[in-house]
C-alpha cells in the first residue's frame, strides 16, 4: 500500500514539475530559474534525487533513478512574466507549506483562470506609450511624437490579428513591420509628421524582441550552451523579420 501511494505521490511530483517548467518557458524564463524552480519543487516533496534536463523545446525528468523519465513538449513561446512570478509564487507557498502538492498542480492547471492578460485596449495604449516616448529619446523629436505613438498602436494592432489567426512563426512580425513602414510613409507624404525614420523606429519599439535577447545572455554566462544560442537565433529570426519588412514597405513605397 505505501509502495503504491509513493508512486502516485512521485507521479504527481513529475507532472506538476513537468507542467510549471512548461508554463515558465512558454511564458519567457530563463533556463536557470526554470531548472531551479523543478529542482526545489522535488526537494520539498521529498525527492532529492530528481534529476532534470531544461531545453527550450522539451523537458526531461525523473523523480529518482529507479523511475522511467518523463518528456514534455513545448512548441509556443510567448511572453507572460506574470505567469512566471506566479508559478514560483504557487512553489514558495507550496515549500512553506501553504498548499499541498495537489492544490499546486491543480493551480498550475488552472492558470490561465488566475492570470489573465491585460484588456486590448489597455496594451494598444501601451504601445502607444512606448513608441512615442522612445521615439523622443533615441530621435529628439517631440513634433512626431502623437503619430509614433499611432504608428506603434497600428503595428501592435496588426501582430495581434495575425498572431491569433495563423501559427506561422515571424510572420506576424513581418507583417506588422510591413504595416508600420506603409503607415509611415504613408503619414509623411499626407505632411502628418516630418521623419518616416522616427516613425519607423519608435513603432518598432514594442515589437523588438528585447527579453528572448537578455534570456538569450543570461542563459549562455551560466553554461546552458544549447538554449541560450538557441533563443539568441530565435532573437535574430525575430528581428530579421521586423527588418525585412520594414525594407520591403520602404522598396514597394519609394
Amino acid at each position: 500500500m505505501n509502495f503504491l501511494n509513493e508512486k502516485r505521490k512521485s507521479k504527481l511530483v513529475v507532472e506538476t514539475c513537468l507542467l510549471a517548467g512548461k508554463i515558465m518557458i512558454e511564458n519567457g524564463s530563463e533556463m536557470v530559474r526554470v531548472n531551479d524552480t523543478i529542482d526545489r519543487i522535488c526537494h520539498n516533496a521529498g525527492f532529492s534525487d530528481s534529476r532534470s534536463y531544461v531545453t527550450l523545446t522539451g523537458i526531461i525528468m525523473t523523480v529518482s533513478p529507479d523511475m522511467g523519465s518523463q518528456v514534455i513538449s513545448i512548441d509556443k513561446r510567448s511572453f507572460d512574466l506574470e505567469k512566471v512570478s506566479v508559478v514560483n509564487d504557487y512553489s514558495r507557498q507550496f515549500q512553506a507549506g501553504l498548499i499541498t502538492l495537489g492544490q499546486f498542480y491543480h493551480s498550475l492547471k488552472h492558470i490561465d483562470k488566475h492570470v489573465t492578460r491585460y484588456p486590448f485596449w489597455v496594451e494598444l495604449l501601451g504601445a502607444a506609450v512606448v513608441s512615442g516616448t522612445l521615439e523622443i529619446v533615441f530621435r529628439h523629436n517631440t513634433f512626431d511624437f502623437w503619430a509614433a505613438s499611432f504608428i506603434g498602436v497600428l503595428g501592435w494592432f496588426v501582430y495581434n490579428i495575425i498572431d491569433k489567426y495563423t501559427s506561422i512563426k515571424f510572420l506576424n512580425e513581418f507583417i506588422s513591420a510591413l504595416a508600420i513602414g506603409f503607415a509611415s510613409i504613408i503619414m509623411i507624404r499626407m505632411h502628418l509628421a516630418n521623419s518616416a525614420d522616427d516613425l519607423i523606429t519608435g513603432g518598432l519599439m514594442p515589437l523588438v524582441p528585447g527579453v528572448p535577447i537578455t534570456n538569450a545572455v543570461r542563459d549562455v554566462l551560466s553554461g546552458n550552451l544549447i538554449s541560450g544560442p538557441s533563443r539568441g537565433v530565435e532573437a535574430i529570426m525575430s528581428a530579421c523579420a521586423l527588418g525585412f519588412g520594414v525594407a520591403m514597405a520602404i522598396k514597394i513605397m519609394g
